[in-house]
Order: structure tokens, then sequence, then C-alpha cells
């Protein structure tokens, strides 16, 4: 059980690529903006526990309720539709009943450790040895809270209008992932 770099840093840049933490800058910010604060430690470390242990039961747990990958990534693809669709439009779908806190749902899940991730995650079980994942993932999850904990900074930085021109192009980019996405796993 020895950790192969080459592995870690082709795991780590596929991780980073699908959990697309600078990509999702904006969503942050506006969820920051819906409920006031995001606790960054608690998503973050949410967020790693999701990623690891679906890493070892993922596709047992699909199997057991008689899900496939496939349909999971579909059903992601959704949540990921419904948010950009918020950004674009400017309009507010996700409602909670006590929005105190964004950390888990939508931030650590599906945001962060959502479908993609966790389909990616089983394909890169697949392929590489599951040590060399998990620093990937643990990798991954410190460049996620260094995100989250900067979220504000980077909010004065842009501006308003730097941030709505972001919130909309992003809003593009990830209507265009979950189209992937569904198309993908659908097969067309």
């Amino acid at each position: 059980m020895t950790l192969d770099f080459k592995e870690i840093a082709t795991a780590s840049m596929i991780l980073f690529a699908v959990i697309d933490i600078v990509g999702s800058i904006p969503i942050i910010i506006d969820l920051r903006q819906k409920v006031g604060h995001i606790q960054s430690e608690k998503a973050s470390i949410v967020a790693l526990f999701i990623m690891i242990i679906f890493l070892f039961v993922g596709e047992s747990i699909l199997n057991l309720i008689g899900i496939d990958v496939n349909s999971f990534a579909i059903a992601g693809s959704f949540i990921l539709f419904f948010l950009a669709i918020e950004m674009i439009l400017g309009i507010r779908l996700y409602k909670d009943d006590a929005p105190s806190t964004a950390s888990i749902v939508p931030l650590a899940f599906p945001l962060i450790a959502g479908a993609g991730t966790m389909t990616s995650l089983l394909s890169l079980r697949a392929e590489y040895e599951v040590q060399n994942i998990i620093v990937a993932i643990i990798v991954n999850t410190i460049l996620v809270y260094i995100v989250l904990k900067l979220s504000a900074k980077i909010e004065k930085i842009l501006g308003n209008g730097g941030l709505a021109v972001l919130r909309k192009v992003f809003g593009v980019i990830l209507l265009a992932i979950a189209v992937k996405l569904f198309k993908t796993n659908v097969g067309f």
C-alpha cells in the first residue's frame, strides 16, 4: 500500500474539474447572501465524509436500493440544472423552511459532493488505488475549504457588477454541465 503521486495528481485534477469549486464561487456567494453565513469547516468536512463513504459503499448502496449509477447521475443533473436556472434568471427555486445555513444542502451535497463527483469517484475506483483517491479527495477538500473561507473577500474584489456577470456566465456553464451529465447518462 504505497502512495503513487502520479495517480494522486491525476485523480486530484479529475476531481478538481468535476467539483469545479472555482466555477462555483458565484453559487457560494449567492448562497451566503441568501442565508447570511456559510460554515466552511462544516461544509468541507461533510463533503469529505460523503465522498470517502461513497468511494467505499456508493455502488453497493445504489445497487441495494435498485438505482444504477446513470439514474443517480441524472438526478444530480436535475439539481445542477435548477441551480443554474436560479443563477441565470435571478429567481429563487431552492427554499428551505429554516435557512439558517446552506452548509450541507445544497453546498456539501450536491454542489461539492454531488452526482458528478460521486460517479467520478466510482470511475476512479476502477482505475486507481483507493489510498491515492483518498489523498486526492483530501487535497480537493482543502481547496474547497480555502475557496469557501475566502468567498467574502472574493465578493468584495469582484463587486456587485462583477458578481452579476460571473453568476450569469457560470450559470450557463453549470447548465451545460447539467445537460452533459444528463445526456451522457441517458445515452442519447
